[in-house]
């Protein structure tokens, strides 16, 4: 059995969307929908908020979540997971002593997906095995404004089920046909933000300097990419919803009435 640590990193100050987490989703805070619908998940051996924010650190205790204070130095969500990590694991020895178990992966949750659907986690780890060195979720586009949008980034990956790359334009490029007939031509998949990574790995790819492509592309995955590192994709039939900058809410809060 994989011990397995679910992290939702949560910052207050987002350029965006400042104060983010605590913002009220029909009665509820979107870092608690978000803690609760990961905690539904059974694949899960503990789920824990890590912020840099005392408020948002309150607030979770307030509704009897975890939660790790991390530093507000960290440029992702990535190296914030991989501090959260060595505190909850540094506690936890602490408390078990010798019946203490290492956990084998640790999930990044995004913490603006108030929605996400447990199944999601749990397609995630049922990928994993100890030869994983990280995965992430893809869906099938189905409709061409998705298709065509470089805010959602594209994935085409190999027979093996592990990316090949991932970038905002539209992948493959179908020669000789007519772009409203790509849809039905070939499948596309679009990349659904959610990580695991194997302990080891991911104390490896926090060490690693930014790569040229994920510059270019801003992407972080192809950092792991450019540096070797095999990435595994589970295919999903649920989407995603985000809520990136305030007007989300109004979508929201209709999906909860």
């Amino acid at each position: 059995m994989l011990k397995i640590l679910g992290i939702i990193p949560a910052r207050y100050a987002s350029t965006r969307f400042p104060g983010k987490p605590l913002v009220d989703i029909s009665g509820k805070t979107m870092i608690q929908r978000v803690y609760e619908q990961a905690s539904k998940s059974n694949l899960l051996a503990k789920v824990v908020v890590a912020t840099d924010d005392d408020r948002i650190f309150e607030h979770v205790k307030s509704f009897g979540g975890e939660v790790v204070m991390t530093s507000s130095k960290h440029p992702s969500g990535t190296d914030r997971c991989f501090e959260a990590l060595q505190i909850v694991s540094k506690l936890e020895r602490r408390k078990e002593g010798k019946e203490f178990q290492r956990y084998n992966y640790v999930i990044n949750i995004q913490g603006d997906e108030p929605f996400i659907q447990p199944k999601q986690i749990d397609i995630l780890v049922q990928c994993l095995t100890a030869k994983t060195e990280l995965a992430t979720l893809i869906k099938r586009i189905e409709d061409e404004a998705t298709l065509f949008n470089p805010n959602t980034p594209k994935v085409i990956f190999n027979n093996y089920h592990e990316a090949i790359y991932f970038t905002r334009q539209t992948i493959p490029y179908l020669r000789g046909i007519e772009k409203d007939k790509w849809l039905n031509a070939h499948d596309y998949f679009k990349h659904i933000g959610i990580y695991a990574y194997r302990v080891d790995i991911l104390n490896k790819i926090t060490k690693l300097p930014i790569a040229l492509l994920e510059k270019v592309e801003s992407l972080e995955q192809l950092r792991w990419l450019a540096n070797g590192f095999k990435i595994k994709v589970a295919i999903t039939p649920y989407d995603s919803f985000g809520i990136d900058i305030p007007e989300d809410l109004v979508e929201a809060q209709r999906i909860t009435s």
